[in-house]
């Protein structure tokens, strides 16, 4: 995706945000430095993730610190985890449909961006309203069908704390006796969900293979993409990617059959989605 005015602020916000968990006395150093790289950055064509990317990454530096969001993606796990137990029930109860909303939902697990999400506390009291919203966009009839007559899928994790909810949706996916690959961060970025995570939820053991993006990237860097996992994108049934910044990544590449699954908590990504703004989304692209 094509870096947007609106992503600046967006950005900005984060950065902020970033210096005021680690180090608020160096707020104004990370605003000014994020301000030089997007001077040099922001231009037409210019891709939104790697934008980012490179904004966060200077951004780390100054505070000292490769995971700035370490105890809100513990919190988050935990606050998962308090309502897995009511997320099983309702994947339990209903179909392949209600464990993609149930994956979704944990997709509001993301922190910097707006006030009212504060802290991982947010889901708790929002999931049941989150669950009952449904599906603003519902291609999951569609995903279903390329699972019954597939082989090989690979999915792409988002956030911690959402990952705890992943693991319903991909146990329904391996009923379909799919070789299932899944795929986290390399390395810490943003609240997204590293193989500490996935092992602390036995997600090796959920899937046949587990792997990474290979290193530091908002969404997906393919430059620096293993190249095992660069070989199942080509040839995989179908691609599970969650979250916006694996959207802003992935609409830049040819990859397909792929499923984003998300919150579309951003109107730049809604537009160019093709989807409405802060729902539920299952949106297939061919």
């Amino acid at each position: 995706m094509e870096i947007h005015p609106e992503c600046v602020p967006c950005l900005l916000k984060r950065c902020r945000y970033e210096a005021e968990i680690v180090d608020e006395d160096k707020e104004g150093e990370v605003i000014k430095r994020a301000l030089s790289i997007l001077n040099e950055e922001f231009e037409e064509g210019a891709v939104s993730a790697e934008v980012a990317t490179k904004v966060h990454g200077k951004v780390y530096d100054i505070l000292g610190t490769d995971d700035p969001y370490s105890e809100i993606k513990k919190k988050s796990n935990e606050a998962a985890e308090e309502l897995l137990p009511k997320a099983e029930k309702i994947a339990e109860e209903g179909s392949f449909r209600e464990a993609v909303l149930v994956s979704i939902a944990g997709n509001v697990l993301d922190f910097g961006y707006r006030d009212d999400i504060a802290s991982p506390d947010y889901l708790i009291e929002e999931f049941q309203n989150i669950i009952d919203e449904g599906l603003g966009y519902d291609d999951t009839d569609e995903i279903e069908g390329i699972l019954k007559e597939g082989d090989e899928v690979i999915f792409f994790t988002d956030n911690a704390g959402e990952i705890v909810f992943d693991t319903i949706l991909l146990k329904k996916i391996k009923e379909y006796e799919i070789h299932l690959t899944v795929v986290v961060k390399g390395e810490p970025i943003l609240t997204d969900a590293t193989m500490e995570d996935a092992l602390k939820y036995d997600i090796d053991e959920i899937s046949d293979q587990l792997e990474t993006t290979g290193g530091y990237a908002v969404g997906v860097d393919f430059e620096i993409i293993p190249k095992e996992v660069e070989e199942k994108l080509r040839r995989a049934d179908l691609i599970i990617a969650k979250g916006m910044a694996n959207w802003e990544s992935f609409s830049e590449m040819d990859y397909s059959p792929i499923a984003f699954l998300t919150r579309s908590k951003c109107e730049p990504v809604s537009n160019t989605m093709g989807v409405p703004f802060d729902e539920n989304i299952a949106k297939l692209f061919k």
